[in-house]
Protein backbone atom coordinates (compact mmCIF):
# COMPACT_ATOMS: atom_id res chain seq x y z
CA UNK A 1 0.00 0.00 0.00
CA UNK A 2 1.25 3.49 -0.87
CA UNK A 3 2.01 5.64 2.18
CA UNK A 4 -0.08 8.78 2.57
CA UNK A 5 1.08 12.08 4.04
CA UNK A 6 -0.33 12.41 7.55
CA UNK A 7 1.30 15.85 7.88
CA UNK A 8 2.32 18.38 5.22
CA UNK A 9 5.94 17.82 6.34
CA UNK A 10 5.65 14.25 5.00
CA UNK A 11 5.08 15.34 1.40
CA UNK A 12 8.69 16.33 0.53
CA UNK A 13 10.06 13.10 2.03
CA UNK A 14 7.53 11.01 0.10
CA UNK A 15 8.38 12.90 -3.08
CA UNK A 16 12.09 12.10 -2.75
CA UNK A 17 11.39 8.44 -1.93
CA UNK A 18 9.14 8.07 -4.98
CA UNK A 19 11.60 9.90 -7.24
CA UNK A 20 14.33 7.50 -6.12
CA UNK A 21 11.94 4.59 -6.80
CA UNK A 22 11.22 6.13 -10.24
CA UNK A 23 7.48 5.67 -9.61
CA UNK A 24 5.57 8.32 -11.59
CA UNK A 25 2.18 6.89 -10.61
CA UNK A 26 2.98 7.05 -6.88
CA UNK A 27 4.38 10.56 -7.36
CA UNK A 28 1.11 11.69 -8.95
CA UNK A 29 -0.78 10.40 -5.90
CA UNK A 30 0.87 13.17 -3.83
CA UNK A 31 -1.36 15.65 -5.68
CA UNK A 32 -5.06 16.44 -5.60
CA UNK A 33 -7.03 15.32 -8.65
CA UNK A 34 -7.15 18.88 -10.06
CA UNK A 35 -3.73 20.08 -8.88
CA UNK A 36 -1.47 22.24 -11.03
CA UNK A 37 2.29 22.00 -11.53
CA UNK A 38 4.56 24.51 -13.27
CA UNK A 39 6.65 22.94 -16.03
CA UNK A 40 9.71 24.19 -17.90
CA UNK A 41 9.07 26.72 -20.64
CA UNK A 42 6.13 28.33 -18.86
CA UNK A 43 3.82 25.35 -19.37
CA UNK A 44 1.52 23.98 -16.67
CA UNK A 45 0.39 20.41 -16.01
CA UNK A 46 -3.24 20.44 -14.88
CA UNK A 47 -4.60 17.40 -13.07
CA UNK A 48 -3.11 14.29 -11.53
CA UNK A 49 -2.87 12.47 -14.87
CA UNK A 50 -0.91 15.30 -16.52
CA UNK A 51 1.33 15.61 -13.46
CA UNK A 52 2.03 11.86 -13.63
CA UNK A 53 2.96 12.24 -17.31
CA UNK A 54 5.28 15.14 -16.45
CA UNK A 55 7.01 12.98 -13.84
CA UNK A 56 7.22 10.10 -16.33
CA UNK A 57 8.99 12.39 -18.84
CA UNK A 58 11.29 13.77 -16.14
CA UNK A 59 12.23 10.30 -14.90
CA UNK A 60 12.90 9.11 -18.47
CA UNK A 61 15.86 11.51 -18.52
CA UNK A 62 17.35 9.46 -15.64
CA UNK A 63 18.04 12.49 -13.43
CA UNK A 64 20.30 12.36 -10.41
CA UNK A 65 17.97 12.63 -7.42
CA UNK A 66 19.45 14.70 -4.59
CA UNK A 67 17.23 15.67 -1.67
CA UNK A 68 16.98 19.35 -0.89
CA UNK A 69 16.94 21.20 2.40
CA UNK A 70 13.29 21.68 3.38
CA UNK A 71 12.15 24.97 4.83
CA UNK A 72 9.87 25.11 7.84
CA UNK A 73 6.29 24.30 6.81
CA UNK A 74 3.83 27.13 7.33
CA UNK A 75 0.28 25.94 8.08
CA UNK A 76 -3.00 27.84 8.33
CA UNK A 77 -5.96 25.56 8.94
CA UNK A 78 -6.29 23.15 6.05
CA UNK A 79 -3.61 24.87 3.94
CA UNK A 80 0.18 24.61 4.15
CA UNK A 81 3.19 25.89 2.21
CA UNK A 82 6.12 23.55 1.73
CA UNK A 83 9.41 24.61 0.21
CA UNK A 84 12.96 23.38 -0.28
CA UNK A 85 16.31 24.56 -1.57
CA UNK A 86 17.79 21.92 -3.87
CA UNK A 87 21.56 21.24 -3.96
CA UNK A 88 21.91 23.38 -7.14
CA UNK A 89 20.24 26.35 -5.41
CA UNK A 90 16.81 25.91 -7.00
CA UNK A 91 13.95 26.84 -4.68
CA UNK A 92 10.70 24.89 -4.81
CA UNK A 93 7.36 26.10 -3.43
CA UNK A 94 4.23 24.00 -3.00
CA UNK A 95 0.77 24.53 -1.52
CA UNK A 96 -0.80 21.54 0.24
CA UNK A 97 -4.35 21.05 1.46
CA UNK A 98 -5.64 18.74 4.15
CA UNK A 99 -8.08 16.19 2.78
CA UNK A 100 -11.34 15.02 4.41
CA UNK A 101 -9.55 11.86 5.67
CA UNK A 102 -6.88 13.98 7.42
CA UNK A 103 -4.15 13.29 4.86
CA UNK A 104 -2.35 16.04 2.95
CA UNK A 105 -1.93 16.48 -0.82
CA UNK A 106 -0.32 19.17 -2.91
CA UNK A 107 -2.67 21.36 -4.90
CA UNK A 108 -0.08 23.74 -6.43
CA UNK A 109 3.56 22.91 -7.20
CA UNK A 110 6.24 25.20 -8.55
CA UNK A 111 9.33 22.95 -8.58
CA UNK A 112 11.66 25.69 -9.81
CA UNK A 113 10.32 29.03 -8.57
CA UNK A 114 13.87 30.30 -8.40
CA UNK A 115 16.18 28.30 -10.70
CA UNK A 116 19.56 27.43 -9.29
CA UNK A 117 22.94 28.19 -10.78
CA UNK A 118 23.17 24.85 -12.61
CA UNK A 119 19.88 25.56 -14.42
CA UNK A 120 20.80 29.13 -15.30
CA UNK A 121 24.11 28.05 -16.82
CA UNK A 122 22.62 25.29 -18.97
Amino acid sequence: MTEIAGRPEDLPRLLVERLIDRDADALALLYEENAVMALPGGNVAVGRTAIGEAFRAFLASEPLIEPGSPARVLTNGELAITSARLPDGTITVEVARQQSDGSWLWVIDHPALYPGIAQVES
